[in-house]
């Protein structure tokens, strides 16, 4: 195998074959130990470099796992509306979160969409920001492979800012 210096690890990913190493315990595991894994990594980072770096490397390697999601669980020759409902479907079966999509543009790629039961932040104490910088990448890498665009992705509420779910604009 390459070095990783040279080739992501999730390109080694062969992200339908859990069951393979772990015949007994299955593809399931708990929010509350995907959160500590999240947001310890994260403190860690943001301790380490600073809080605009932990936000612009989870956003990043969101990204990245939004466009190996997609790539490996989306159809991204169907049209539109049917690969929106395909991906709200996607999610509510892996439970990332249950998609709504609130606005609408086609032509000029404006959406603003909601996530709610958001894997990352749903339930979390409110501190007045939002914290899903790694659910804004994965959003622009799946949009990124289905147009073939980099679309901006902000979250604009939040669960942790006292919203009760997670919304995010998108635009180009």
């Amino acid at each position: 195998m390459p070095s990783r210096q040279y080739r992501s690890l999730v390109e080694y990913l062969d992200l339908e074959n859990v069951n393979l190493g772990r015949p007994n315990l299955g593809q399931d595991v708990p929010v509350l130990v995907y959160r500590l894994m999240q947001y310890t990594l994260r403190d860690q980072i943001a301790a380490e470099y600073g809080e605009a770096v932990a936000r612009k490397l989870f956003y990043q390697a969101g990204k990245a796992a939004g466009e190996s999601f997609c790539r490996n669980f989306l159809n991204v020759n169907l049209d539109l509306s049917t690969f929106v409902t395909e991906l709200k479907d996607k999610l509510i079966e892996m439970k990332i979160g249950v998609l709504r999509i609130e606005e609408l543009d086609p032509d000029n790629l404006n959406i603003v969409l909601s996530v709610a039961e958001d894997l990352d932040c749903s339930g979390l104490p409110i501190i007045g920001d939002t914290v899903c910088d790694y659910d804004e990448g994965f959003l622009a890498g799946i949009l990124k492979v289905y147009t073939g665009k980099d679309l901006k992705v902000k979250e604009v509420d939040c669960w942790a800012n006292g919203a009760r779910v997670c919304r995010f604009q998108i635009n180009q």
